[in-house]
This record gives structure tokens, C-alpha cells and sequence, in this order.
């Protein structure tokens, strides 16, 4: 016998999805990209177990959490469903987090410095298979946010490039305000592609294709942008509860 709330909540949470990737390829259109240039990730740190279960379910293999703690239980909990999901980290990592994250995890969002960089490099060699990563550039003037300064990350760059078990694939900001207006939002993911094209054009077009960038409420301004990962939590799980 079903549940009727249970494919009541499987069904919304199908047509949220629906809804998301409808909107992600109309952005595509508008920015001239192929659809399927940009990997939609659902970010499930504000809900459950049994949302991720049927986000995955659903199809949304590419799945996110801010914090390790969350991503290991959640990976456990949901390990039997099939396909596995993919499992990224888009928040701070520590240190003393390496060694349990990686693992579990497909591609680290938010490398950034250099001191977290040799922890991954020692740790992925411990392994013996390399970790993907992404690196964190604060594109604000508030020293107290996430990420490199856009001045550092030349210098990371390099460093990552240069790593024998990390596998640098691009970078990762996030606007400054979440509810700023579009085009300042815009703006800002504008200034995120222009580093990453200089580095580019410097030697690093292998290293950093991806840009992840963009969340529920400004994905599109970030898709026309060039970003090829949106991170999109609240926009996804609406009306679903927890």
C-alpha cells in the first residue's frame, strides 16, 4: 500500500526539479550555451534524509553540503541508493576534516589556502587517488567572508596546479548579498569568469573549466555569467518540508 503523503512529497519534489532545470536551460538559451553545459547541484544541508533520499531519487545525483559532519551521515544514511550520489562540499573544510571528507566526497567547492591545500595533497596521496577541487574567491570587500581575496588567487592557483595528488578544476564565489539586485550580482560573477579567463589565457585552461557559481536566487544572472555549477537549496526543496 503507498503513502499518499509520502507520493505527495516524492511528486512536488519531481516538479520542483522540473521546474529548476526548466529554468536553468531557458538561461543556457538566453547565454547562447548548449543545455547540459551546466551540472545543477542540490544543496541539502536544510533538509533531511529523507529529502536527499528523494532529491536522488528524483534524479538530482549531484547533491552538496556546507559542513563535513552533515556530508558523512548523509552519505552513509543514503548509501544503498542507486546510482550513488555525487557529493560535494560548498562549505569550510578544516583541517582535521580532511581525513574522514575525502573519502566521501567527489569535488571540494572550497579550497582556500595554502595550508589547506597541502592537508589535501597529503591526505589524497594517503589514499592513493586524487581529490577534485575547487577554489573559494571572496568576491566582497569583507575580509571576515569565505575565500581568497581575487589577489590571491594567482598564487593558489599555481600551487594547486602544481599538486601531484589534487586535481584543481576551477573556482568557486558566491555574490555578496543573496538578495542584492540582479545586475550587482551579475556583476560580480562577470568580474569571478575575468580572473578565471586571465588565468586561463596565463597557462591554466586545463585546470579551470568549471566556475561554480550561483545559487536559488541568482542562478541565471550567474549562468548568463558563463558559471557551469549552480548550487541551488531552498529553490529545489519548496514546499517539501524537511
Amino acid at each position: 500500500m503507498t503513502d499518499p503523503a509520502s507520493d505527495a512529497l516524492q511528486r512536488r519534489c519531481r516538479e520542483n526539479l522540473a521546474a529548476i532545470r526548466g529554468r536553468v536551460a531557458e538561461a543556457c538559451r538566453r547565454a547562447g550555451r548548449p543545455d547540459g553545459s551546466v551540472t545543477l547541484i542540490g544543496v541539502t544541508k536544510y533538509v533531511g534524509v529523507e529529502m536527499t533520499r528523494l532529491l536522488l531519487e528524483a534524479g538530482c545525483r549531484d547533491l552538496a553540503e556546507s559542513r563535513p559532519q552533515q556530508l558523512w551521515e548523509k552519505a552513509a544514511a543514503i548509501g544503498d541508493v542507486e546510482p550513488h550520489p555525487v557529493w560535494h562540499l560548498i562549505g569550510n573544510l578544516q583541517r582535521n576534516k580532511v581525513r574522514r571528507t575525502l573519502p566521501v566526497v567527489s569535488l571540494v567547492h572550497t579550497l582556500d589556502s595554502p595550508r589547506l591545500l597541502a592537508a589535501i595533497e597529503a591526505e589524497a596521496a594517503a589514499l592513493g587517488r586524487p581529490c577534485e577541487v575547487l577554489i573559494e574567491v571572496n568576491l566582497t570587500t569583507d575580509p571576515g567572508r569565505s575565500g581568497v581575496s581575487e589577489a590571491e588567487v594567482p598564487g593558489l592557483v599555481a600551487a594547486a596546479a602544481a599538486a601531484v595528488h589534487v586535481r584543481l578544476r576551477g573556482l568557486m564565489g558566491m555574490a555578496s548579498h543573496p538578495d542584492s539586485a540582479a545586475a550587482d550580482a551579475r556583476r560580480e560573477f562577470a568580474r569571478l569568469r575575468e580572473l578565471r579567463d586571465r588565468l586561463a589565457a596565463a597557462g591554466f585552461a586545463d585546470q579551470l573549466r568549471e566556475l561554480s557559481m550561483g545559487m536559488s536566487g541568482d542562478f541565471e544572472e550567474a549562468i548568463l555569467e558563463g558559471s557551469t555549477m549552480v548550487r541551488i537549496g531552498s529553490a529545489l526543496v519548496e514546499g517539501c518540508g524537511g
